[in-house]
């Protein structure tokens, strides 16, 4: 049976060129031109996918998209935009709207039905992964990771993506990464997932379940499972702490592994997760502000006695290129060592950033692959570590290699 697609836009000419080129690679289409018309032909089909111009008049496709996440029986079907605003901004306006893809007219026919046919696949793909979650893991022995820094532009996101992508790799695992920022995250951003499904969708459920929560987190080929921001400011205050909490002790109970995006502050929802964390990273820059903002954290940190019952770690990330504080200097102020320095990388990692594609898994072997991957081991728990995979993984040969050739020296 031939995939249904539904193709929205207000150019008659276009309409139909489009639809006759889909219908020649086999797929049935139906073509509508404005956003009400689109939104009443979903009340009686449910495309396979849905094809969306931008600039239309009246209801532009941002809003039309933002309809169709905000019905549950419209809410998963994938959704790829076209439109002749080729830009970062309207691409991101694009995902945040919900959106799974965004593609620039004019747009080559291979490239459009290759696009399709992935979502289409994926979206196929997602109901037995939600049906059968990585339950099969030991549930008490789950490790929850905090990335975390008082101060912005640390580069926490940028972390906690790569250490969730990293472990998810080495370990061949499902691995939860939950965005705790309730205004403006980028987690979901960092792995060029549209914001179908966010905290707001899990928080106006009846009952938060295991379920529930499988349901709105945006899987990804990495077997990454990100539980996304809210897609406005408004809708940060359904975040409450009693729903971080229960959110997180089953989130905990389902993975083997969950990474916590921090926000840059210590409200009660922040204490909450860093409660719940068996590792908290801080991340700190070789800067005067940001080495107070991270020694402020390491004294809360101490008086709440985190140091009790969590490993904390410093990671010094080199956000510029020189004029650095010295290194001794830093330790000093910090009155701690660090202990791991990530390297000035700033093309690489706005490079990643801008399509969606983290170093560890993009380039594994780059220089920032290497070091995330090393980090990922280094946060494993201690039952894996111990004992050699049945079936490794690229992952875990390369980093086993590097340690052994490491130990020879």
């Amino acid at each position: 049976m031939p995939k249904q697609i539904l193709l929205v836009d207000d150019d008659e000419m276009l309409r139909k060129m489009t639809r006759a080129l889909l219908a020649r690679q086999g797929f049935d289409v139906i073509a509508v031109e404005d956003g009400p018309k689109t939104l009443d032909q979903l009340k009686t089909t449910r495309p396979d996918i849905i094809l969306l111009d931008v600039m239309m008049p009246g209801m532009d496709g941002f809003t039309v998209c933002r309809e169709i996440r905000a019905n549950p029986a419209t809410a998963r079907i994938p959704i790829i935009m076209l439109t002749a605003l080729d830009s970062v901004e309207n691409k991101v306006k694009g995902f945040e709207a919900g959106a799974d893809d965004y593609l620039a007219k004019p747009c080559d026919t291979i490239e459009l039905v290759a696009r399709i046919n992935v979502l289409i696949r994926r979206a196929e793909a997602q109901a037995p992964q939600i049906a059968v979650p990585a339950t099969t893991i030991a549930r008490e022995t789950a490790r929850t990771i905090a990335v975390f820094s008082l101060r912005g532009g640390a580069g926490v996101s940028t972390i906690s993506v790569n250490v969730a992508a990293g472990l998810s790799q080495l370990w061949e695992m499902q691995v939860a990464l939950v965005d705790m920022v309730a205004v403006a995250g980028q987690s979901a951003l960092f792995l060029n997932q549209s914001l179908r499904n966010t905290w707001t969708d899990l928080c106006k459920m009846e009952v938060i379940d295991e379920d529930a929560v499988l349901s709105a987190m945006l899987p990804h080929e990495s077997r990454v499972r990100t539980l996304a921001s809210p897609r406005r400011p408004e809708e940060s205050e359904l975040l409450t702490t009693e729903k971080v909490r229960t959110t997180l002790e089953l989130l905990r109970s389902t993975f083997p592994y969950v990474v916590l995006d921090m926000p840059h502050d210590l409200s009660e929802r922040s204490l909450t997760a860093l409660d719940q964390s068996d590792i908290i990273l801080i991340i700190t820059q070789p800067e005067i502000a940001s080495l107070r903002a991270a020694s402020m954290a390491m004294e809360i940190f101490e008086a709440l006695k985190f140091n009790e019952h969590k490993k904390v770690y410093i990671i010094l990330n080199w956000t510029f290129p020189r004029h650095g504080l010295a290194f001794k200097d830093i330790e000093r102020m910090l009155k701690s060592k660090i202990d791991l320095i990530l390297p000035y990388a700033a093309d690489e990692f706005v490079t990643a950033l801008n399509i969606g594609n983290p170093p560890v898994l993009s380039d594994p072997e780059s220089p920032l692959g290497v070091i995330f991957e090393d980090i990922a081991m280094a946060l494993s728990k201690d039952a894996q570590l111990k004992v050699r995979p049945e079936r490794p993984t690229m992952a875990w040969k390369r980093v086993t290699e590097r340690i052994r050739n490491k130990k020879q020296k």
